[in-house]
């Protein structure tokens, strides 16, 4: 190793060398709540929280990790050349400093997804609704249905009440960033870093930790369940038609409100299949250069286009023309799509085709003042 850092950030932290992202975020919190000054009164025990800081820094960031291990390795001769790290708050905060890639960008960590395993921090958030989609017939749709639906979603967790902890009625300030959500490590002896702003992985980011996680849900408020519930479909249903079940969503994070679950009704009679939506589009596409030509446009153009407009018609009537209203009402709109997008190249093309002849105008106008 360079003698620049001769640390060796993973024995600090007690992990592997191809520890995931999750494991070292729980051996720093491990290690953070035993190690902090606040709560451990030895004399060394700041220097040791401020080592296993630097470490986690350093090792939960794909790209310092990436280039810490070549540096360990000796493999790359800019392992120990400076550099510059986005502060968090920047849309580039996770993007290689050297934009080109290899050996610095590349994917090997950065595509590293974050686990879902909560760690003890409070963070109330509302449940998410819960999507499914059946697909009827025109007959059911018009008569209605019930439908039961087995799935799986998150639910409020039976051995702490949803709160997350099962002795503690409140939680706490968080010890490792002191509520403010955010902390700072020095990195200033590793390749010229300077001081490093991050988001605290005891509470992430919310200032307050959970006093006395249960062990049922970690800390959640909330386990994964298998649910039941019953649909009602009303008569006269159509394609994209919605029926809400209030609470029947995912539980939201220590005891907050849940999610919706939600039913969409596809009914495929009523749908466009992609074959008829480009037929549509493609006569929509057409309809503005027709206008065009109508307006004074050469025959060339309107054969073009009225050979265009009837290709698409015979795609777009391929499956005949015997359809219910609402399959008419999509076929519209696909229309309408195709001429939002004919009307802009329209335009353009009008515009590029009259500029030479207004220069034209304009010179020989000049030309004849002059004579």
């Amino acid at each position: 190793m360079s003698a620049m850092n001769e640390k060796d950030y993973y024995a600090i932290l007690g992990v592997d060398e191809h520890a995931t992202t999750d494991e070292i975020r729980k051996a720093f919190q491990n290690k953070a709540r035993k190690l902090h000054p606040d709560v451990n009164k030895a004399p060394d025990a700041e220097t040791k929280f401020k080592e296993v800081s630097e470490a986690y820094a350093v090792l939960s960031d794909p790209d310092k990790r990436r280039r810490y291990d070549a540096m360990r390795s000796g493999s790359t001769p800019f392992a120990s050349s400076g550099g510059y790290t986005a502060p968090q708050s920047s849309p580039y905060a996770n993007e290689s400093p050297f934009g080109w890639g290899f050996p610095f960008g590349g994917y090997g960590y950065r595509r590293q997804q974050r686990q879902t395993t909560r760690a003890r921090s409070y963070n109330p958030k509302a449940g998410a609704d819960v999507i499914y989609q059946v697909s009827l017939d025109e007959k059911a749709a018009r008569e209605g249905v019930r439908r039961g639906v087995t799935y799986q979603r998150y639910t409020s967790c039976a051995a702490c009440h949803g709160s997350g902890s099962v002795h503690a009625e409140h939680p706490e300030t968080c010890p490792t960033c002191k509520g403010t959500g955010r902390i700072s490590v020095n990195l200033t002896d590793l390749f010229g870093f300077g001081v490093v702003e991050m988001v605290c992985p005891e509470c992430e980011g919310s200032g307050r930790v959970v006093a006395d996680p249960c062990s049922a849900c970690g800390g959640a408020g909330r386990v994964l369940t298998a649910s039941e519930v019953v649909v009602q479909i009303p008569p006269n249903s159509h394609d994209g038609d919605e029926v809400r079940v209030p609470g029947m969503g995912n539980a939201g994070t220590n005891g907050s409100s849940s999610g919706d679950f939600v039913c969409r009704v596809a009914v495929p009679a009523e749908q466009l299949t992609p074959k008829q939506a480009t037929g549509f589009q493609t006569i929509g596409f057409a309809l503005p250069f027709l206008v065009l030509w109508l307006l004074g446009g050469s025959g060339a153009l309107l054969i073009l286009f009225a050979i265009l407009g009837v290709v698409g018609l015979l795609i777009a009537m391929s499956g005949g023309i015997r359809h219910g209203r609402r399959w008419w009402r999509s076929a519209s709109r696909a229309i309408g799509n195709g001429m939002s997008t004919g009307t802009l190249f329209a335009l353009l093309f009008l515009m590029f085709s009259c500029t030479p002849t207004v220069g034209s105008t304009m010179y020989g106008t000049s030309g004849y003042m002059h004579g």
